[in-house]
């Protein structure tokens, strides 16, 4: 990327000459008590609402009203087979085939049923490897799974850590413990994208180094979806879940979307955690039939759809269509270097990007770590009107989202930090 400066008026040229700069006029952007624009750096916590939501979600509120339970099969977006308006749009945002991806649930939960099947402990082969920072809810989820098959996750549960002295993972220390351990290792779950580095790791190298040690490898994409461009099906990992709520903008605690890569699609003898929904369509509904697996992802299913959050899925995934995630990437890529080129550019030695210099290696978050901080800095950047997200003990987490963050709100931002700093 050419060179950058470091002026207002620079900023708002690169607007000016940014073919997605209209978006931004498609979500609500919170604002002020004076009706000014805040400037919002959090879509890697809660994306903004799109202006389209509200008449999506009020579309199935009236063909709830008018049609009641007809509405499975009479409303304008009939409800029964509702999730699959969504499989195709979701599946180009991750890379995948439609077969491969559904919309369910929410991320945790659906990690645990995806262990159900992907997590199968012997005596021998009983560890799961995770990244040392991974978050917290990743965590949880596989000591407990541990737990339940009977293993002491202080023995079972390795860890993926920076060397002494750095914040961010190599793949040279994942092939050593997997050449050391990789024959006790059953499965890798990974952040995709650590959600406090803000480092996007190579999936697809990390699915070869798992699957030579015979281990299966799962992802959790929470900060990826809708940010990177994973390739989930090029990369070859097993399985993967995402929430939906971050950049993809559906609404706090929204649903969350599953990858099972196609070689499984036609696999009914993996173990699961099946329900109604997991049933072949074709006898859903003739209630005394044995279960039979439906094919792909979806037979991973439980339930029958939530709609009203589906919906606002849906509205959101509608902008991604029209925009696609290579433009979306292309931008994200330039306004990220935007603000670290605006970063570096303070030369101030209180503050360090721990985010990868490499763009390939990051998503649009920069995790600024401020020396000698504490969470004051965070609510004086609140209570200019600037929202970021702070993580202990000492880092302030920043995402400049393609959809609607501008470059003169990259440089206000900076601004902003600048008179703050010691």
């Amino acid at each position: 990327m050419k060179a950058f400066k470091s002026h207002l008026d620079y900023a708002l040229d690169l607007d000016r000459n940014d073919a997605l700069s209209s978006y931004r006029n498609a979500f609500h952007i919170p604002k002020d008590e004076n009706g000014n624009d805040w400037l919002y750096f959090t879509g890697n916590s809660l994306g903004l609402q799109p202006k389209s939501t509200k008449s999506a979600i009020e579309q199935e509120l009236n063909d709830w009203a008018k049609l009641g339970v007809e509405g499975h099969f009479e409303a304008k977006n009939p409800w029964m087979p509702y999730h699959e308006f969504l499989t195709e749009s979701m599946a180009k945002i991750v890379g995948a085939n439609p077969i491969e991806v559904v919309v369910m649930n929410t991320l945790t939960a659906n990690l645990h049923f995806l262990m159900v099947s992907f997590f199968n402990p012997t005596a021998k082969r009983c560890k799961i490897l995770i990244e040392s920072d991974a978050f917290p809810s990743d965590r949880y989820a596989v000591e407990t799974q541990l737990e339940f098959h009977g293993f002491d996750p202080n023995e079972c549960l390795i860890e993926w850590t920076p060397r002494a002295g750095e914040s961010l993972l190599h793949i040279e220390d994942l092939e050593k413990i997997l050449e050391e351990q990789g024959h006790e290792i059953a499965l890798l779950l990974i952040g995709g994208v650590n959600y406090y580095t803000g480092q996007y790791l190579d999936l697809k190298k990390i699915a070869e180094l798992g699957h030579a040690k015979g281990c299966k490898v799962g992802i959790d994409l929470a900060h990826g979806a809708g940010n990177i461009q994973p390739d989930l099906h090029d990369s070859g990992v097993d399985f993967a879940a995402w929430c939906s709520y971050k950049y993809l903008n559906s609404g706090p605690g929204s649903l969350g979307g599953v990858f099972v890569h196609e070689r499984y699609a036609h696999d009914k003898t993996l173990k699961r955690f099946a329900g109604w929904w997991s049933q072949n369509k074709a006898t859903r509904f003739d209630m005394r039939q044995p279960l039979d697996i439906t094919p792909g992802a979806e037979g991973w299913q439980l339930s029958n759809p939530p709609i009203l959050s589906m919906a606002a899925i849906k509205a959101s995934l509608e902008l991604f269509n029209e925009v696609g995630m290579t433009a979306l990437r292309e931008k994200s890529l330039k306004l990220t270097a935007y603000l670290e080129y605006l970063i570096n550019s303070l030369n101030n030695p209180h503050i360090q990007i721990i985010t990868p210099k490499d763009p390939n290696q990051r998503g649009c978050q920069l995790s600024i770590q401020v020396k000698n901080a504490n969470k004051n800095l965070h609510k004086k950047l609140t209570d200019n009107h600037v929202i970021t997200d702070w993580r202990e003990p000492d880092v302030i987490r920043c995402a400049p989202v393609p959809f609607y963050n501008s470059f003169e709100d990259v440089f206000r931002m900076v601004e902003i930090l600048n008179a703050l700093l010691p």
